[in-house]
């Protein structure tokens, strides 16, 4: 992450894709990766990216009414500032106009 952070500048707009179906401990917490160990918290990475690239989404293949149900989306979608959509055409495109703004 250090390497697309060091590498582009903040004029980029940064699209993550994914279900965000984890463990809430590997956001919250370091060391809470089932795989390995990791340093830091999940979160402190997602806020480290926000901070460098102001123009970020999330899209989610996930239902969206699943979304309040699964923590760790829940977690991930209040870092992303409510800017998570889900991976639909109308998620899609709200997604390109959050980006717009």
């Amino acid at each position: 992450m250090l390497d697309i952070i060091n590498k582009y500048g903040a004029d980029y707009k940064l699209v993550f894709v994914g279900d965000a179906t984890m463990s809430p401990y590997e956001i919250a917490y370091p060391g809470g990766s089932i795989e390995h160990w990791n340093e830091e918290a999940g979160a402190v990475w997602i806020q480290r990216i926000l901070k460098n690239f102001q123009k970020a989404i999330w899209l989610n293949p996930e239902p969206q009414d699943r979304w309040e149900f699964t923590p760790s989306i829940k977690l991930t979608n209040e870092l992303m500032e409510g800017r998570m959509f889900p991976l639909t055409i109308n998620g899609l495109s709200e997604g390109i106009k959050k980006l717009r703004q």
